[in-house]
């Protein structure tokens, strides 16, 4: 089925108005009765319209402004500037906005404080808001307000998404380290209230039960503590682990320093795959195993899609996450992801 773009014809017509009534309404310009207003706001709404971001622009002289809204689950908003994945959001975002005549503004608050940030962004949003960490029934709030959104990451069925194949990734992670010959293989799991951490823990349960593995996981927070302090309390109950697979290159690679300090060596004695490929997962000696996030593609399409009006209720795109392999799972662990590898490529890994 083929879809036309709705123009500010369509809600003029449908709201039984002019054209002119429907341009006063939709730039909040006066000169239109509440009863006017009222009916070409109510037919908006049940269309899901979003005027042209540039066009608007152009014919207002005003400069419009995308929205990002950050919120931190646990409380800490330092991890908006301690986070590499946050940087990431903000470059995919400024991307799509290169050459628009639309500005960033970045809105961060705690768990504390977030239904009002919700509500106040809501209230002023001109080109859109690309929604991070924010909980499926926030975001179902912030959509109730204002139908220019799209959130980064799982959430509520109605709510426009750019969304990772998370699930899928973790459960790939967990399968890697397994034909690698691990078999004690821990996770580092991140905080219950985000959407991500959530689809990650997912997978893991996922293929720990295909795999017939036991069920060994910690919390981490995502933070590079958090993995610290995961992995220490990890090998203090499970000292016979040899794989550990973690949420976020953060939290892998604090495992790793935790590892290195325990005298562990990685990978020979533990086998470690992160999660981003962000900037850490480089930097880490050994350098890390991971799941590439595509950060800034996922950023720039959510923001592209509010500039074009094409996020609509329920609209969705999905995103793959691919293995990027590296030092910290081993020499030859590189093999398995090439075609049909010989069955004694791995032989005495372990």
């Amino acid at each position: 089925m083929t879809y036309r773009k709705l123009t500010i014809e369509d809600i003029a017509h449908q709201a039984g108005v002019s054209r002119a009534t429907a341009s006063r309404v939709l730039n909040k310009a006066p000169g239109v009765s509440a009863e006017l207003r009222t009916r070409v706001d109510r037919v908006v709404a049940d269309l899901g319209y979003r005027p042209n971001a540039a066009a608007r622009a152009l014919a207002s002289g005003r400069r419009d402004a995308l929205d990002l809204v950050v919120i931190a689950c646990h409380g800490d908003i330092s991890l908006f500037g301690a986070q590499p994945y946050y940087s990431r959001v903000i470059a995919g975002v400024l991307s799509a906005l290169a050459g628009t005549d639309t500005q960033l503004r970045v809105n961060v608050a705690g768990a504390e404080d977030a239904t009002e940030l919700i509500d106040r962004v809501a209230s002023s949003v001109t080109a859109g808001a690309v929604l991070v960490n924010v909980s499926p029934a926030l975001a179902a709030r912030f959509h109730a307000r204002c139908r220019k959104a799209v959130s980064l990451g799982a959430t509520a069925p109605h709510v426009p998404a750019v969304e990772p194949e998370n699930s899928r990734a973790a459960y790939d992670a967990i399968s890697f380290l397994h034909r690698i010959g691990c078999r004690r293989i821990a996770a580092i799991h991140g905080p219950d209230c985000n959407t991500c951490a959530a689809g990650r823990r997912a997978g893991h349960l996922e293929a720990v039960r295909e795999l017939g593995l036991a069920d060994i996981a910690v919390d981490g927070g995502f933070r590079r503590e958090g993995g610290y302090a995961a992995a220490t309390r990890l090998l203090a109950e499970h000292p016979d682990l040899d794989g550990i697979f973690a949420a976020c290159d953060m939290m892998a690679a604090g495992a790793v320093q935790a590892l290195t300090d325990a005298g562990r060596r990685v990978p020979d004695d533990i086998a470690v795959v992160g999660f981003d490929d962000s900037a850490v997962a480089a930097c880490v000696s050994p350098p890390l195993t991971t799941m590439r996030l595509p950060v800034e593609q996922m950023a720039a399409t959510a923001t592209r899609a509010l500039l074009e009006g094409a996020a609509a209720p329920h609209w969705r795109r999905f995103f793959p996450v691919d293995m990027v392999v590296r030092s910290s799972t081993g020499p030859d662990a590189a093999l398995l992801l090439s075609p049909a590898p010989p069955v004694s490529a791995l032989a005495g890994r372990r």
